[in-house]
């Protein structure tokens, strides 16, 4: 019984009727004991389907999905849908308390059998997700993100072994996205607690997971560790869903010298360096845009537009003529 999967989908399908025929077809995914697994793709790819067929809120049309190796049942079988060994968060936070303290609505979710133990987990969480500063808030006066805190928090306290989160930063602050984020996954390491996660932002789940499953039309294009499909992705649509690239057809690339027989090319902006030449400056500046710690070029070559980072700040404006090298590209 050490080699069945903790969670597992063999040839699930769940179709919704119309012209786009939206949802999951015939699809196999096992997902990791005490790891981070991010599903990503396009809207409408399926990516909320297959997370709630692997909770049991939805019954697969065809196939199944087992925990433990044991079937999970769906909300036609079961009075309370979902199953009792996960938790699952959404962007939708409407079943806390609004007139109740950041503590009491967190502290419920534990039986009154044992209040010091009870006390002393809530504690704990609140820790954990460095929420003791709002410990005494009531909910109604919270921030959306706050909120997002609050609902994660009241799913871990009562140690599920699996956390499903459907876009659950969608809400939150930049500056406090990836403190929480570096949370989840030190109470990953500290407990084993296995995480699937729905989002459609790169940087989350690059930073953030353990293992990417691309979708695509209902269906795993690809997955892998994220850093490996980030550098050397399988697939057009991955490498478009992962950065802000660049994608040039087969004559643009053989345009601005990029021989190949390749139907699409594709750069990232990182690839690109700016060079000193005096006789070759092919490339205009066409925009500057501020990102922060950095810029992004926008640069033209004979109506072909390249994105290219910039780190040092001031160096480059508009109407500025450079030259490029190109480090890495892809083709497919």
């Amino acid at each position: 019984m050490t080699n069945t999967p903790l969670l597992q989908a063999t040839s699930v399908s769940k179709i919704y009727p119309g012209e786009q025929g939206s949802g999951i077809k015939e699809t196999d995914i096992t997902i990791q004991r005490g790891k981070i697994t991010a599903i990503i793709g396009e809207s409408g790819s399926g990516k909320s389907t297959l997370l709630k067929l692997l909770y049991g809120l939805l019954s697969p049309d065809t196939g199944v999905v087992k925990f433990r190796g044991d079937r999970i049942w769906g909300p036609e079988e079961k009075l309370i849908p979902g199953h009792d060994s996960m938790k699952m968060v959404t962007q939708q936070t409407d079943d806390l308390n609004l007139y109740a303290k950041v503590w009491e609505n967190i502290a419920i979710m534990l039986p009154h059998t044992d209040l010091k133990g009870k006390q002393e987990k809530t504690e704990k969480i609140m820790h954990q997700l460095k929420m003791h500063h709002m410990a005494d808030k009531q909910i109604a006066s919270l921030s959306g993100g706050e909120k997002q805190r609050v609902a994660i928090a009241r799913a871990i306290i009562v140690k599920p072994e699996v956390l499903l989160l459907d876009e659950p930063f969608n809400q939150v602050d930049t500056s406090f996205r990836e403190g929480l984020q570096q949370d989840i996954r030190q109470i990953v390491k500290d407990t084993g607690l296995t995480v699937i996660i729905v989002s459609h932002d790169p940087a989350e789940v690059l930073s953030m997971a353990d293992e990417l499953v691309v979708l695509k039309e209902g269906r795993i294009l690809e997955s892998g560790e994220p850093k490996a499909l980030y550098q050397h992705p399988q697939h057009l649509y991955t490498a478009k869903l992962l950065t802000n690239c660049t994608v040039l057809s087969n004559a643009d690339a053989n345009t601005i010298g990029l021989k190949t027989k390749a139907e699409h090319v594709v750069i990232y902006p990182e690839w690109v360096e700016t060079t000193k030449s005096w006789t070759r400056k092919d490339w205009e500046v066409k925009q500057v845009l501020f990102k922060g710690c950095y810029e992004d070029l926008l640069l033209d070559n004979k109506g072909i537009t390249l994105r290219v980072l910039n780190d040092q700040f001031g160096k480059y404006a508009e109407g500025d003529k450079i030259h490029l090298k190109l480090n890495k590209w892809l083709e497919y």
